[in-house]
């Protein structure tokens, strides 16, 4: 998990459209990790301006082929002016190590790993979305999804008291230490949410499926699932709630837990195993 953290966040560091040929180089590493676990991974292209810019793809076939893929997602850009190791190396690290512990592992329903490209502003919520072009075609082709999880933000966890915050009328319902990773839907996500909740073991959990208007609970790429009428969830270690580096250029490898980080991956790939049967 560090070594890949460090490659993304240390030794290419801040990738984004601005800094196109370290996106590029992203791209490129992302590819040949998946490829080295077993996979042949595809890339979906499409301009932003002059720029040329691709979600990078792999699948896991079920054993129906009929059933509906359950989608894992994590963007592997940045914001601009920070390396990105919380936000969103920990994700793509972890996305990684879970693509490669299923390999070999049989499930019913295909298991897709998508790393998206231009999950951050100026792009946050946009048709140039990574995650917006994925899902719509998705939509245009007719195809079912069993559920989106985005994976945003990991690895950055603090164990003192009122280390966590939350946003307004939330707070007293949670914990005050930042040491649990908190799952979070929309409310027409409530069945999904619940499945992920009940199949991630291992790991202290935080769940909650909130109204979209709750400030933070659709800043990631389960946004554009949303939009797109697909069940969707994000698993976050809560961003600005808890991590006083968010989109600084302090978001350094140095800064993350990775003993709490692998722990969550390794639930996470069982989680992953009883979703998709």
């Amino acid at each position: 998990m560090r070594e890949r953290v460090l490659a993304l966040a240390g030794a290419i560091g801040e990738r984004n459209v601005f800094v196109p040929e370290a996106l590029s180089e992203a791209r490129d590493w992302l590819k040949a990790e998946l490829v080295r676990a077993g996979y042949d991974p595809t890339l979906q292209g499409y301009r932003v301006g002059s720029r040329q810019v691709h979600n990078v793809m792999a699948e896991r076939p079920g054993t129906d082929p009929g059933a509906p893929p359950l989608v894992l997602g994590a963007h592997y850009d940045t914001a601009r002016g920070t390396p990105g190791a919380d936000d969103n190396a920990s994700g793509v690290a972890a996305l990684l190590t879970i693509a490669e512990h299923l390999r070999e592992r049989p499930t019913r329903a295909p298991v897709r790993f998508v790393f998206f490209t231009n999950e951050e502003p100026p792009f946050f919520q946009t048709q140039d979305m990574g995650s917006w072009r994925y899902a719509q075609e998705l939509k245009r082709r007719g195809e079912r999804v069993l559920g989106m999880l985005s994976l945003e933000m990991l690895g950055f966890y603090a164990v003192e008291p009122k280390t966590q915050s939350y946003p307004p009328g939330v707070s007293w319902f949670y914990p005050d230490r930042g040491d649990f990773i908190a799952l979070v839907g929309d409310l027409r996500s409530i069945s999904f949410v619940r499945r992920v909740r009940a199949a991630l073991e291992g790991f202290p959990v935080e769940c909650a499926c909130l109204p979209r208007w709750v400030p933070g609970i659709d800043f990631s790429d389960h946004w554009s699932f949303w939009e797109s009428g697909f069940p969707a969830a994000m698993l976050t270690d809560t961003a600005f709630y808890r991590n006083e580096h968010y989109h600084l250029a302090s978001d350094t490898p140095d800064r993350l837990d990775y003993g709490r980080l692998s722990t969550l991956t390794n639930a996470l790939a069982r989680a992953t195993l009883t979703l998709a049967g």
